[in-house]
């Protein structure tokens, strides 16, 4: 049976894993699966808090975590695709477009 910080230890890991690839990365899927990453990783401390306490709460908000990160890439895939056919480019800094 693993230990609690051992769940944590590694939400944290995989949390610092997906801030990096936020802010290193240029490509605007990388960006995305890295957002995915650290919401995994939230959603590994929520499950790890929720067996620790015998409580279902907490995995009764990582479905809805689940749920909004699903429509979050469909958004974003969305606006890439549309993205890449105007500009035909994904690195975020060659987008100049967004800037207000």
């Amino acid at each position: 049976m693993v230990p609690l910080h051992g769940y944590l230890v590694v939400s944290a890991l995989l949390f610092v894993i997906g801030v990096t690839g936020v802010l290193v990365r240029r490509n605007a899927i990388v960006i995305l699966m890295c957002i995915e990453l650290m919401l995994n990783a939230a959603n590994l401390s929520f499950v790890a808090f929720s067996r620790e306490l015998q409580n279902l709460s907490g995995q009764i908000f990582v479905f809805f975590v689940m749920v909004v990160a699903a429509a979050e890439v469909t958004v974003g895939l969305a606006i890439i695709v549309t993205l890449y056919r105007n500009w035909k480019t994904i690195h975020v800094d060659e987008i100049r477009m967004l800037k207000g």
